[in-house]
């Protein structure tokens, strides 16, 4: 007899939202996205249209925050698949407009508010690297990787290395799937990935201090682990600007600034990489940063964490930001002290 046993984060079938309403809601965001994209739907202008339907809310100051891209190419290849066995992160979804406007984005500044900095990232056109240790080194237009691709939508806390948390819903799909487009030789054993870098378009990267563009790494068994995520939308929509568009990197087991943004390259290596926050201060940033509870910062505690919301809730902090029994095992054999930093 097969047993099967359901991944913690599944909701059981009474709990699952009826199939006519989910795809009523579904229908309705396409719609939505269709008129925006139009430019005019009953005589409005197109940023009338979105804001209609939501796709633009007004941050409390008279400003309208952005929660989309105009524009964006691959529009209607939103809102994705809900994969049921992402559906249900533990907590509740953190509220768009509090995640849409609570953003880390250093290439922007340093600042929390960094969302309207991050507008003037110009997401096409845009292209994408694969080289180092592949069978073919070439570029891709962002695009075609996106299309090449079977895009679902995955429920994740995010949890920040500054101890405020949020949970997200991610569209995109499996870093093992990119892993494998890219084709990388047996011998790699490290993936390193990179934002872009124009100063002139991004304020941040100016900063002499830092060393640019930003780089993040992960081994090949991260990279190809079931929970890593490379997330082209976010709330059924394609990534707005300040999230890291047009392509991130989720890994929720880790600290959140080891998910990069605005990803240009991909670089196979059997070197482990020297990564940005390793680099501008290895005291307090390591190349693992796995989640831990009872391993405080050198200058805070992470015992607990702050919800992104009107409560400003905070809640215990989990080891492996709650998906330990998934990923632990990644580390069994791993001898390195530094690693929950």
């Amino acid at each position: 007899m097969l047993i099967r046993s359901k991944k913690r984060w599944e909701l059981p079938e009474k709990a699952a939202t009826d199939e006519s309403v989910y795809l009523s809601r579904r229908s309705l965001m396409k719609g939505a996205l269709a008129l925006g994209a139009a430019g005019t739907t009953l005589g409005a202008t197109t940023r009338e249209s979105q804001a209609l339907f939501g796709l633009f809310e007004n941050d409390g100051g008279g400003n309208e925050v952005p929660f989309t891209v105009e524009g964006d190419p691959t529009a209607d290849l939103y809102p994705a698949f809900a994969n049921p066995s992402y559906t249900n992160a533990g907590r509740p979804l953190t509220e768009e407009m509090d995640a849409a406007t609570y953003n880390n984005f250093y290439e922007f500044g340093s600042h929390k508010g960094i969302w309207r900095a991050a507008q003037s990232l110009e997401t096409r056109p845009w292209t994408v690297i694969f080289d180092g240790m592949v069978e073919e080194e070439r570029q891709v237009d962002i695009d075609t990787l996106i299309r090449a691709m079977t895009l679902e939508e995955r429920v994740y806390r995010h949890r920040c290395v500054e101890a405020w948390a949020m949970t997200v819903p991610w569209t995109g799909f499996p870093m093992r799937d990119l892993v494998a487009y890219a084709r990388p030789l047996s011998s790699a054993k490290y993936v390193v990935m990179e934002t872009f870098n124009d100063p002139d378009m991004a304020s941040g990267q100016r900063q002499s201090w830092y060393s640019w563009p930003y780089t993040e790494g992960l081994t090949i068994e991260e990279a190809n682990h079931d929970l890593a995520f490379m997330a082209t939308g976010v709330y059924g929509k394609p990534i707005a600007k300040q999230y890291g568009a047009p392509i991130r990197l989720a890994v929720p087991w880790k600290y959140g600034f080891k998910s990069v943004k605005s990803l240009v390259r991909f670089t196979f290596t059997d070197q482990r990489p020297l990564t940005f926050w390793e680099e501008a201060n290895a005291n307090e940033y390591g190349f693992w940063a796995n989640v831990n509870p009872e391993v405080p910062h050198p200058r805070w505690s992470q015992a607990t964490e702050r919800l992104l919301g009107d409560a400003e809730e905070r809640v215990p902090t989990q080891i492996y930001n709650g998906y330990g029994p998934e990923v632990a095992e990644l580390y069994s054999q791993i001898d390195d002290p530094r690693l929950y930093m």
